[in-house]
Parts: C-alpha cells; sequence; structure tokens
C-alpha cells in the first residue's frame, strides 16, 4: 500500500508474510492488520497513533514515523522547499452559518457562487448546508506562490469532512495538498495542533494561524495571522461592535493585505534559508531561528513606552504587547526619558502622551504594534492617532 504524500509518493513498507511473524517489530496497522508481516493483531496496536487524514484505517508506529518524516523531510528539501501549514478559517477564508448573518448582510445571497463551480469567484454558498464561504482577497494567487517554495499541508479545527470541502474549494485541481488535510479529529492533544501529524523536520516547518493559543508546543514556527472578520458573527463573539467587512461592503486589499504581506516574508525566509553562500546542508538549519531574526527587524532602533495600556496588577514584561513589541526588535521602557521614540498610548490627555508630543516623540495607539506584528514592516505613525479618551 502506497502512502501518497507529494511531491513524491513515501512507500509504506507492503504487507506480507513473514516466515517468523513473532519477530516482526510491526512499524503499522491497516485496520488490524500489520502493514510490515501481514498479522492481524485485534487491538494490540501497541504506541501507534491514527493517519486518518492519509486513509482512515491507517496507524502508524513511532518508528515508522519518524522513517517517513526522514524520508519525505529529504525529498522535499532536496527540491529547495520547505513545509507550510496553513489554518483555514480567518486564516484563508471565512465561513458562515446563513442564519448568522445580519441584516446589513443579507445582500449577500444574491452574490454566491455553487461549489459545482469552484474556479471563479470568492464567496460560495454550500450545496447541502445552510454555510456559506467568503475566500480571503489573494487566497489563490497566495497559494500558487507558496506552492513554489513549500510542501502545504492544511491543519483545522474543523470536522474532517469541512476540511476536506475547503481543501476542494481553494485547490479544485488538487496541485497542493493532495491528502495533506489535517483536522480536529486528528489531533493526539485535546484542543491542541501539534506538529506530530506533519511529515517534516520542525525545524523546516512554518506555521500560519489565527490563532496562537493551539500551538502552545510550536509558538516558534507560528507566524500570527490577523483575523479575517469577513462576517459579523465573529466579531459579535468577541464583543467587537465594529461593523464587518460584509456589512461595510469592503475588503481586503489584494496587493497590501495580509496574505501578500505574508507571502513577502515566507519569500524571505525561503531565500535566507537556502541562501546558496552557505552550502548545502539544509537538515542542519532551523528557520524557526530565521523567522525570529527576521521579526527583530520590524521595530528595531525603537524604544517604547506604554501609557495606559497595560493591566497594572501584572508585571509589564510579562503582558502581550510588550512581549509582541520586544520580538519585533523594539526596547521597552517603563521610563520615559530622552531616549524613547514611541509612547503608545489609549489617552492623548494622559501626562506621558502630553510630554511625548511637547519633546516631539511618536504617539501612537496600540494598533500600531499590532499592525506591524501582522504585517512585518514598521507601518506609518500617521496613521494610528491617539484620541483624548471620553471616560468620565
Amino acid at each position: 500500500m502506497a502512502l501518497q504524500i507529494q511531491p513524491e509518493p513515501l512507500r509504506i513498507k507492503q504487507c506480507k508474510v513473514a516466515e517468523e511473524p513473532s519477530s516482526c517489530a510491526h512499524p503499522g496497522f491497516f485496520k488490524d492488520m500489520c502493514i510490515e508481516c501481514g498479522k492481524l493483531v485485534g487491538d494490540g496496536y501497541g504506541d501507534s497513533i491514527p493517519f486518518r487524514y492519509i486513509h482512515k484505517d491507517l496507524r502508524l508506529g513511532s518508528r515508522e514515523i519518524s522513517r517517513l518524516r526522514n524520508a519525505e523531510a529529504g525529498n522535499v528539501l532536496r527540491q529547495k522547499k520547505l513545509f507550510l501549514v496553513l489554518d483555514l478559517d480567518q486564516t484563508l477564508l471565512h465561513t458562515a452559518n446563513i442564519d448568522s448573518l445580519s441584516p446589513e448582510e443579507a445582500y449577500l445571497m444574491n452574490q454566491t457562487c455553487s461549489f459545482k463551480d469552484t474556479s471563479k469567484g470568492s464567496l460560495f454558498q454550500f450545496d447541502k448546508r445552510p454555510m456559506i464561504t467568503k475566500l480571503r482577497p489573494f487566497v489563490r494567487e497566495f497559494l500558487q506562490e507558496a506552492s513554489k517554495m513549500f510542501e502545504m499541508y492544511i491543519y483545522t479545527m474543523g470536522e474532517p469532512a469541512y476540511g476536506r470541502e475547503m481543501a476542494k474549494l481553494l485547490d479544485p485541481r488538487n496541485l497542493y495538498f493532495d491528502s495533506k488535510v489535517i483536522s480536529r479529529a486528528d489531533c493526539t492533544n485535546r484542543n491542541q495542533k501539534g506538529l506530530d501529524m506533519v511529515l517534516g523536520f520542525e525545524s523546516a516547518v512554518l506555521i500560519l494561524d489565527d490563532t496562537e493559543s493551539v500551538w502552545e508546543r510550536h509558538k516558534d514556527n507560528l507566524i500570527l495571522m490577523e483575523r479575517y472578520h469577513f462576517f459579523s458573527y465573529t466579531c459579535r463573539q468577541l464583543g467587537n461592535n465594529c461593523k464587518s467587512l460584509a456589512e461595510l461592503k469592503l475588503d481586503e486589499n489584494e496587493s497590501d493585505g495580509a496574505l501578500a504581506a505574508i507571502l513577502r516574508v515566507l519569500k524571505s525566509i525561503h531565500y535566507k534559508f537556502f541562501d546558496p553562500e552557505h552550502g548545502d546542508d539544509y537538515a542542519s538549519r532551523d528557520v524557526r531561528e530565521l523567522l525570529r531574526i527576521i521579526r527583530k527587524e520590524v521595530l528595531k532602533d525603537c524604544k517604547i513606552v506604554f501609557s495606559l495600556v497595560l493591566k497594572k496588577k501584572t508585571q509589564a514584561a510579562d503582558q502581550p504587547l510588550w512581549r509582541m513589541a520586544e520580538q519585533l526588535g523594539a526596547t521597552c521602557s517603563t521610563e520615559l526619558d530622552s531616549s524613547v521614540t514611541h509612547v503608545v498610548s489609549k489617552d492623548a490627555t494622559a501626562e506621558k502622551s502630553r510630554r511625548a508630543v511637547e519633546e516631539g516623540k511618536f504617539l501612537v495607539n496600540p494598533r500600531w504594534i499590532e499592525a506591524a506584528n501582522f504585517l512585518w514592516k514598521r507601518q506609518s505613525e500617521d496613521q494610528f492617532p491617539v484620541v483624548a479618551s471620553t471616560a468620565a
């Protein structure tokens, strides 16, 4: 039986009846049968884990997984490619139940395409489910360009059928993903995604996801995406009062949106990883280190002080915005002195905000740091003004 993993098929050992079945290490199982010796083992699967996304009846032991991972990683690296794991919802697309659409979004129902023709359009209505999906702008171009540099997986917390249907929508000609669609049913840790299901070295894997908390074990591989809120129901779930893109009848810019920005980052990482000046020992390199170095260039030479932004009862250095700024290369401080370049504030009337203006420093709202983090580029400070607080 062949395990079909692009770009070159990996081969699971052929089932056969061994002369001495008792000596077989049972590297994996198809249903109740060992893939090496052909022996029926009942429920004696040992340390094997299901690889349902490859085949619903396939289980592999740790040694066989390691063998396949080494073979696949070697093939991919020799082709000067890395691995890219892609989340679906609010990263590449946004799906909503039709009954969750707001009255201002009802017009969308007259603009949908059918899943029977997915080659064109960006808004699709399910044929057999009361659901609607919007592709993120630039996603088709993104996948086409990324496929030249990466072996790509989909990893969704949705059901397997949903993952496969979205894969067909994104990849109707089956050029990018093949069977590499991992879903919630494949997770080996409850409510957590993991690279144990990906047949590639962790040092050569990048992850795109809008949710950091599901990647507790692999944060160093993660590129956090700005969430794509096309439909209003996710805005309501998060308690945001802002209107959705659909309600505003707007959308992200294709050339300067989230996916276009991340594609530029991916190209930079790929180029640096395979830079011929460093030889061809690709297995010794680590994409996580490159990710860290490139991220630190974004706000290099910026020294930041926060005003009315951080929680008082929590150590400043432990708070997400502080950590985010430092990961982007900025220096954070609690004291406003002459070396400070930026004051990040929520209130233009606060003391530090007034001093920033008086001393000619940049005064920006917290969104300035978040935008730099998502777009991997220092943003114009003028676009992130601080207004006077309306609080009593």
